[in-house]
């Protein structure tokens, strides 16, 4: 996927704006994200505009209308992207949610408890023989809660 030439509103993305698309869209790609979607969540973050409609977006990653509004439909659901509207214009401009990123990591933190709260029926669903392994995965669940409360407080207490 190649970044091209973005004409947004006279601004162009510099040859290091490009680099840093890629770059940060490779690490992304490794964090789980496709590669459209991954260039799209750069994109947003690296451009100087901070909202860019789905048409901005497309030219500037080059990418067809269907991987586009694949690559924008996966973020929205993840909700590391959001989009506003403006009075009398049809459009949507998407921005990138990083800034947000102490909401972020606090639902993800929170979104465990679901995940754990399985792990933990399964462990008592689970035949009692097998002892180091229900120990092991009792483990698991207490270090999830563990990890989870004193995540919260650090990113509370972050800025005190």
């Amino acid at each position: 996927m190649f970044v091209s030439d973005l004409k947004i509103m006279d601004n162009k993305l510099t040859e290091k704006q490009k680099e840093l698309i890629e770059r940060f869209g490779v690490v992304q790609e490794g964090m789980g994200l496709s590669p459209a979607a991954a260039r799209v969540n750069a994109l947003l973050t690296v451009a100087d505009k901070v909202e860019l409609t789905f048409d901005e977006i497309r030219e500037a990653l080059q990418l067809s209308k269907s991987a586009t509004s694949n690559a924008i439909n996966n973020l929205l659901i993840s909700k590391q992207i959001g989009y506003k509207t403006k009075p009398g214009d049809r459009k949507r401009y998407f921005f990138s949610k990083l800034g947000q990123w102490q909401n972020s990591f606090i639902d993800s933190m929170q979104g465990l408890t679901s995940y754990n709260e399985v792990i933990k029926e399964i462990l008592d669903s689970r035949d009692k023989k097998t002892k180091e392994f229900n120990s092991q995965l009792k483990d698991f669940t207490e270090f999830i809660e563990y990890y989870q409360k004193e995540s919260i407080k650090l990113i509370k207490n972050w800025k005190k």
